[in-house]
């Protein structure tokens, strides 16, 4: 009887390293004698002071990776892995970000007209009607909403059809490369606007 609980140990003991110690235990507590239950019950604490350590690693990486962005108004140290992410080729980052300062600032939240203080809250409005300039690229309403434009490139290829979604810096960016495979800078190019928009100083 004293082997057969020998056998039966390590057999619980095996399946214990395996994660299944505390439900095998369980299941046979009535065929163990009370010493050999104490032991079997205590394996899975043991399995999981030992087992744990690359499970966790491999939790904090996933975590560090989960970590959110802090955007604040100036500061685009974050765009390269963004950029990367949403399929800007790496050659394009230094304009991209150019791009990004002089449209939004670097926050994702803002709308057209929206003024901002360096955490990127909107503290106010300069009275402009341009609303439809949506996040970090500005990307105007002509290329998501259809009641402007039937044709609107990121309704139809990519289901963005309101502005909501382009407040989100990643989408965004996916968003502006659909635009620029399309179009290269253009969209961000004033002299490559309409008449009716175009600044004084193109020729």
């Amino acid at each position: 009887m004293r082997n057969n609980n020998k056998i039966m140990l390590y057999i619980l003991a095996l399946y214990a390293l395996l994660g299944f110690g505390s439900r095998i235990a369980l299941a046979d507590n009535n065929l163990l004698s009370s010493s050999t239950k104490k032991t079997v019950l205590l394996a899975p604490l043991f399995v999981d002071r030992l087992v744990p350590l690359s499970v966790d690693r491999m939790e904090e990486k996933e975590d560090a990776r989960l970590v959110p962005i802090v955007f604040k108004h100036g500061d685009i140290s974050w765009l390269p892995k963004l950029a990367q992410e949403a399929g800007w080729p790496q050659k394009t980052w230094k304009r991209l970000g150019n791009i990004i300062l002089r449209e939004s600032g670097g926050c994702p939240n803002r709308r057209g007209g929206d003024i901002v203080d360096k955490n990127c809250n909107i503290i106010g409005h300069d009275g402009s009607n341009h609303r439809s300039d949506s996040g970090l690229l500005q990307i105007n309403g002509v290329n998501y909403d259809t009641s402007r434009n039937k044709w609107a490139l990121l309704c139809r290829e990519l289901d963005i059809c309101e502005q909501a979604p382009l407040l989100d810096a990643y989408t965004n960016l996916v968003a502006g490369k659909a635009l620029w495979d399309a179009a290269g800078w253009g969209p961000w190019n004033p002299c490559a606007w309409g008449p009716e928009h175009r600044p004084k100083s193109c020729k």
